[in-house]
């Protein structure tokens, strides 16, 4: 099972330490399978001031800045389709050039406090109405001219904060911090920012004290009573206080901006550019084009090992689990817990990694099967090693397809509800064009349904939460196991020309029974291709929440001077005409959305592409569903009145309401606090009220609570992603979606 969003876990870099290897062609002409459908959240780069990831070192002294000969072909190359080949059309002129450039400066800068109103002026005088024509010459002058400014602010407000905290500062101020400066104009003057670089100082100590208060007291009731950590290591977090801690942070990120590679200046300007177009169009420099790869097949490439900072204290990155079959797991020279304190490519010096990001730190130690990697590691007590590992191809069997039974009680009869739960739309692309046995969704979906159709299920849940995609090829395969014929999804160009996928193996269906597709706010493009013509053809009810709203096809291009990127160049309309860009799919029967679409969805995106129609392709609709949606509407209201972990969930979604609109800080902690215990007892009595509910002693207080919490996280990080069972409040959607299954297939036979 793959864990679903609501989980509160550890976060664990988990690409075994590795990258999925999946080549792509790249002829813009052709639509076939080089057309991907990949929600853009798999792919945002870290933002500048936290982005310094590893590779190699093209310049003779780290320290200096400068773009390369290739990232300046590429330059050229990205410039010339964005003004050519691009789904809107849209020259990259001195009009466009001038939107780049605020982009480029907002996407540094976000709430517009490092930069000084000077510098943009000086800056818009002098590269507004150019930067597009130097782009297409591949002259990246400006860029690394912006940035070099950027980092000597950034500098600036670090230096000054560590100046400020060897001050003892005033935490019961009168003031407040405005935390939404996205669209405020820029300081005019030093003096002024450094006003509100204070009040983010003072607003940074009360939050760290106010976090450090509740730890001692966790800590506290964990030396009172040792069982409340079920087993797990909840060692204490750094006994640093918090203005040390801040302190080693911003020193921390003063060596980041030292580290600062070329190609993460050329990832800024080109996604900058990208981004004035639309939100899908991204280019990747060669690290971060190893993640964009992972997306897209289940082959990686690495030695095998998940990896996450060390609870207590995040200097040291540790080894969290080793994959079986992984050059790590096969060397027996790799633990779990122990820590890395230094990586080194075949043949170079050994770097010291203690105290860096844990980016940094998976960027050093990924790489291509077939090359070396040097670790250097040290088990608690004892003394360090250094080890050598190749890099191998490693198969993740358990994060595909994957299928299993539930069994609902309804009036003496029990219905057997198979759920198919898809994690992606993938497809070995690289293995299928060279001919090699290769992995896809459509193939373990077929063994699936295979599966499921011998166990005689009498309904069919396919789970589509948080599917951000995948190929446009294997959506269309899943969706002729389902459809009997017709089309599938309307294919637009730039040009207008209009072009239809569809189901021609002459009415065959895997799966004839009844069904429901799941989906939420993270379920994106391919899956948006699937629910949307589910819906329309009538085959099965959409349940859930609303989803992203991306329609829009990439063209991914490999054949670059330096790195990858992907090029919207057609859009996605429904067989009713109605595009699935911006407006997503609206569910049949809506549940409680755990995602706030202030916060993510294409809507909240800049520069969506705008929601259109075209004509409606000529299909016959399977079933006649539609009228029963009122009857099941009414009944699972009725359930989710009474059930617990519905209940749960809106009452979280209720306080969460509360609080997300606010946007000014108080800066006097005493205040802070008292926000902060309101907060923490509505969620107290929310969690205790379902565990009365579903049999189980509820919590004393907060803190044992949040010992739980702690404990539950550990434990389920040692469990390999796709083994993970699913959590009450996750799993209530799958057995809902069950119980409307058995609504729709009773009000059928009634009719």
């Amino acid at each position: 099972m793959k864990p679903k969003q609501t989980e509160r876990q550890t976060q664990i870099v988990r690409t075994s330490l590795t990258y999925r290897t999946g080549q792509f062609k790249t002829n813009i002409s052709s639509l076939a399978s080089a057309i991907t459908l990949v929600g853009a959240s798999l792919f945002f780069s870290q933002a500048y001031a936290d982005s310094a990831t590893v590779d190699k070192d093209k310049t003779a002294n780290a320290n200096v800045l400068a773009p390369t000969r290739e990232e300046s072909i590429v330059t050229r190359q990205m410039a010339l389709l964005m003004d050519t080949q691009h789904y809107l059309n849209m020259p990259l002129d001195a009009k466009t050039s001038r939107r780049v450039l605020d982009m480029y400066f907002d996407n540094m800068d976000a709430d517009h406090s490092i930069f000084l109103a000077s510098d943009i002026d000086e800056f818009r005088k002098k590269y507004a109405d150019n930067l597009g024509t130097m782009m297409k010459k591949g002259d990246l002058t400006a860029a690394f001219e912006i940035q070099k400014r950027f980092n000597q602010r950034l500098k600036d407000y670090y230096d000054y904060s560590l100046a400020q905290l060897s001050k003892p500062q005033n935490l019961k101020r009168t003031d407040t911090l405005n935390t939404d400066r996205e669209k405020a104009p820029y300081f005019t003057s030093v003096k002024e920012q450094r006003t509100y670089w204070d009040q983010q100082l003072v607003a940074q100590l009360i939050s760290l004290k106010i976090a450090q208060e509740e730890e001692a007291e966790k800590q506290a009731a964990l030396k009172a009573d040792p069982k409340l950590a079920a087993g797990q290591d909840l060692s204490p977090p750094s006994e640093l206080d918090p203005v040390d801690m801040l302190k080693k942070r911003f020193n921390r990120k003063l060596e980041q901006i030292n580290r600062l590679k070329s190609d993460r200046v050329l990832e800024g300007i080109l996604n900058a550019a990208l981004a004035t177009y639309d939100p899908h169009s991204l280019y990747f420099a060669p690290v971060e084009a190893m993640e964009m790869n992972r997306q897209t097949t289940l082959q990686l490439e690495g030695i095998g090992v998940s990896i996450r900072p060390e609870r207590g204290n995040d200097d040291y990155t540790r080894v969290e689990t080793l994959v079986e079959g992984g050059p790590a797991s096969k060397s027996g020279l790799v633990r779990a817990n122990d820590r890395i304190i230094g990586v080194a490519q075949d043949g170079q010096p050994m770097v010291d990694v203690v105290g860096w990001p844990i980016t940094e730190v998976v960027g050093l130690i990924r790489g291509k099967r077939g090359s070396k990697v040097i670790l250097k590691l040290q088990a608690k007590g004892e003394s360090p090693r250094v080890i050598t590992l190749t890099r191998d191809v490693i198969q993740e069997e358990d994060s595909g397809v994957q299928d299993r039974v539930i069994n609902i009680q309804r009036n003496g009869k029990t219905y057997k509800i198979g759920v198919l739960d898809i994690p992606s739309f993938y497809l070995n692309y690289k293995a299928r064009r060279d001919g090699k046995n290769y992995r896809s969704v459509s193939e373990d979906t077929k063994k699936a349904l295979i599966d499921l159709n011998n166990k005689k299920v009498d309904g069919l849940v396919v789970d589509l939460r948080g599917d951000p995609g995948g190929s446009l090829d294997e959506v269309a395969k899943m969706l002729g196991f389902f459809i009997k014929q017709g089309p599938l999804v309307q294919i637009r160009d730039g040009n207008g020309a209009v072009s239809v996928f569809n189901d021609n193996d002459g009415g065959a269906e895997l799966y004839k029974g009844p069904m429901n597709v799941l989906v939420n706010l993270a379920s994106a493009s391919a899956s948006e291709i699937f629910s949307a013509a589910i819906q329309d053809y009538e085959r099965g009810l959409v349940l859930g929440s609303t989803t992203t709203g991306k329609g829009t096809a990439q063209v991914q291009l490999d054949n670059l001077a330096y790195g990858q990127a992907t090029l919207t160049q057609r859009k996605f309309y429904r067989v009713t005409g109605g595009s699935t860009q911006n407006k997503g799919v609206v569910p049949d029967i809506p549940f409680v959305s755990i995602y706030d679409e202030e916060d993510m969805g294409e809507r909240k995106a800049k520069n969506p592409l705008a929601w259109d129609t075209i004509a409606t392709a000529p299909y016959t609709r399977e079933d006649n569903l539609k009228p029963l949606v009122p009857q099941l509407l009414t009944a699972t209201e009725a359930r989710q009145a009474k059930d617990p972990q519905f209940i749960y969930l809106n009452t979280m979604k209720a306080i969460s309401n509360e609080t997300k609109n606010r946007k000014i800080l108080s800066l006097d902690i005493d205040k802070r606090r008292q926000e902060v215990d309101a907060i923490e007892a509505k969620t107290l009595a929310a969690e205790n009220a379902r565990r009365k509910a579903t049999g189980l002693d509820p919590y004393p207080n907060w803190r044992t609570y949040q010992i739980a919490l702690d404990a539950r996280s550990e434990a389920r990080a040692k469990i390999s992603e796709g083994k993970r069972p699913p959590l009450p409040e996750e799993e209530a959607f799958i057995t809902e979606s069950g119980n409307i299954l058995i609504d729709q297939i009773l009000a059928k036979k009634g009719s």
